[in-house]
């Protein structure tokens, strides 16, 4: 029996079937190659037709006509396909009839090999749950809403006296009143320096807060109240905080005339300073509201969204209103969109959009969606209240929807003209670096260290749409001493294709006798491997010169794959780069440039600056770590606030270590267990 490899966040499973002839779930780095098997044509795929149907066949007759879940898995435990039904025996069934199915989902019939089943309490449990492990397993015949960042929000803590304003992303944990989502990080960092301005919030930490004796400069240049040295009251500081919450919710009116009426009072006692800091405090609210691009008075809280299709591609706009405000807008590109109806892919972005944000009371979209009332009751169920959706005929809703629409053509646009010119670039990159075809991996590696010092190897992944910041990692170099460069790339890549030389492993190659796309993989593997490792690169960039050129190449051939994957080096030209001259380093020996306004030459240092970028964030976050290390770190048992404690009794961690046992037992918060374990550490040899 193959476990459920997932703990859905909802607790709404009622019961799960398995089937026998699952096999392990490989658990990361298959979304390429299961993209690239949704890729084979109907033709090629026919004669495995039949032992698809075999297989679904035999999980039918084991089905109930109960609603709830089903994976479509493959040979190698892959889910090509997550769907959801009210009756999952009639569900499945129908994909035993070839002949209604359409060809995108006879290519996912023909690779399917057996099934899992989660059955749940009604329809529409089920369908949150489809959205929820599409996003996990990313599987390659489903609609997938791509987008690796979450959603800013801002959060006004409630865990204090004086409450803390700031940007929050991720997980909802920390008590308090959360407003969003914005559509980028600028949006919601321009509103919160305007919010900052209006209502003079702290947004420092709380331990900043707890050791400060006089005001920051926040306080200086009237961006904050300094609750932290009393320069407001307690009282005064929940007034501002009820303004904000009134504010951030829509009832941005009513401040604004409650600051007027306070500025025009402190004019009339002559208080002309409290007037003039009143005045900034209303331009700062004008700013926020004057910043909408969109005309949202009156909306409420609602989101919408537009869709657009051109070219087989589909693009989808959202605009955010939250409190009758605009509060950015974003462009999402699903994938898996062929064959499927736009009313479909529409819905699919949707759910699971709103599988990390909260929906709001009111979505506004621009055509009837599929099992409307469905989505309206599943949506009604994750926001623990009435969630409606409804298509704008006219007024203010209908020019706001206008706007969505347009906004989400010229996103789709500007979206296929980018695309147009990567495909371009990486079409003169294969021909200026005589590959086969261009590459759809790109590896980039570098070193950084200081005299050989807490080095640090690093790795990015580069695709045909751009960087693919999931995929990137980093190598603490172990074993190269001194600052030999050539022998930590040569650990950097023993480490990242160890696997590929197990006398065990089973090879993954390029299939370069099928039908299948460029860049393709016929995969088969062994259970070991693990996320990047389970990939090779069509085109492996270094950045240096001949020497570690020659470096990368011994590693690989001794494992075994030199002549699966071309690398380049590249290395700064005479003039140290700095007239653009890079020089391109081939394994034969060969050397070329490019003209200094090529822009394939601004595409290769562009990968090479983001290689650049991350191996010097990974080594001063290594050194950082290093200065502020302790001995006591060392001591098992010891957290960060009895170390704490024992280093503001005796100063410094030598003098915890010249303690003696009486000296250490009278620490504040240090019992006497703890000290006789310190002293012991410190003196096990005596």
């Amino acid at each position: 029996m193959r476990e459920l490899p997932i703990a859905p966040s909802r607790p709404y499973l009622a019961a799960m079937v398995k089937t026998p002839a699952g096999t392990p779930q490989h658990p990361g780095g298959a979304e390429r190659f299961n993209e690239e098997r949704a890729a084979y044509t109907v033709a090629s795929a026919q004669p495995d037709l039949e032992g698809g149907v075999a297989a679904i066949r035999d999980m039918v007759k084991v089905l109930k006509p109960v609603p709830g879940v089903y994976r479509m898995l493959d040979t190698r435990g892959e889910v090509l396909y997550v769907g959801k039904a009210r009756s999952l025996k009639a569900r499945v069934a129908n994909y035993t009839q070839i002949a209604g199915l359409s060809g995108r989902l006879q290519r996912m019939v023909s690779q399917t090999r057996s099934m899992e089943i989660i059955t749940t309490n009604s329809e529409a449990e089920a369908l949150l749950l489809e959205a929820q492990l599409i996003k996990r397993f990313r599987p390659p015949f489903n609609v997938l809403l791509r987008d690796d960042k979450s959603f800013p929000f801002i959060l006004l803590r409630a865990d204090h006296a004086f409450p803390r304003i700031q940007k929050h992303r991720g997980a909802r944990r920390a008590k308090g009143n959360y407003y969003g989502p914005f559509a980028s990080a600028g949006s919601v960092n321009s509103t919160l320096n305007a919010l900052q301005k209006l209502f003079l919030l702290r947004s420092c930490t709380d331990s900043f807060f707890n050791n400060r004796d006089r005001p920051c400069l926040l306080y200086q240049i009237k961006r904050c109240s300094a609750p932290c040295v009393n320069r407001i009251s307690e009282p005064d500081y929940e007034a501002l905080v009820r303004q904000a919450k009134d504010f951030l919710s829509g009832k941005s009116s009513a401040v604004q005339a409650d600051l007027e009426r306070q500025m025009a009072e402190a004019a009339e006692n002559l208080q002309f300073e409290t007037a003039a800091m009143l005045r900034d405090r209303l331009r700062a609210a004008t700013f926020i509201q004057g910043s909408q691009a969109i005309n949202a008075a009156g909306l409420g809280d609602a989101d919408v969204f537009a869709l657009a299709a051109k070219g087989g591609v589909m693009g989808c706009q959202a605009f955010f209103i939250r409190g009758g405000q605009n509060w950015g807008h974003r462009a999402f590109f699903p994938r898996h969109t062929n064959d499927v109806d736009e009313a479909q892919v529409l819905a699919s972005v949707m759910l699971q959009f709103y599988e990390e944000v909260p929906p709001p009371p009111v979505i506004l979209v621009d055509r009837e969606l599929p099992e409307r009332e469905l989505i309206e009751a599943a949506l009604s169920e994750v926001a623990g209240r009435k969630v409606r959706i409804s298509i704008p005929e006219r007024g203010d809703r209908r020019k706001l929807m206008t706007q969505a629409q347009r906004n989400a053509v010229e996103a789709l646009e500007r979206r296929l003209a980018e695309t147009g010119t990567k495909a371009k670039i990486n079409r003169e990159l294969a021909e200026f670096l005589e590959l086969e075809a261009p590459p759809q991996r790109i590896e980039v590696y570098d070193n950084s260290h200081i005299q050989g010092t807490k080095a640090v190897g690093a790795m990015i992944v580069a695709g045909p749409d751009g960087f693919e910041k999931g995929q990137y990692r980093k190598f603490n170099i172990r074993e190269a001493q001194s600052n030999d460069d050539f022998a930590m790339m040569r650990e950097v890549m023993a480490r990242r294709f160890r696997s590929w030389g197990d006398e065990n492993s089973v090879r993954v190659e390029r299939s370069r006798d099928t039908d299948m796309p460029a860049g393709s993989l016929d995969v088969a593997r062994d259970e070991r491997r693990e996320g990047h490792e389970t990939i090779l690169p069509e085109l492996i960039l270094i950045d240096g010169g001949k020497g570690q050129m020659s470096s990368v190449m011994r590693v690989l051939e001794e494992i075994g794959i030199a002549d699966e994957i071309a690398v380049i080096g590249i290395a700064k030209g005479p003039h140290h780069g700095r007239d653009g001259r890079e020089v391109f380093h081939f394994p034969d020996g060969r050397e070329k440039q490019l003209p200094v306004n090529s822009p394939l030459l601004f595409h290769l240092q562009n990968l090479r600056d983001e290689v650049h970028r991350y191996v010097i964030g990974a080594h001063r976050a290594k050194r950082s770590k290093a200065i502020t290390a302790s001995p006591l770190d060392e001591i098992s048992g010891i957290g960060p606030a009895r170390k704490r404690a024992l280093l503001l009794h005796f100063g410094t961690a030598s003098k915890v270590r010249a303690a003696a046992l009486e000296d250490l037992q009278r620490a504040p918060g240090v019992s006497a267990k703890v000290a006789q374990q310190v002293y012991d550490f410190y003196h096990a040899g005596d």
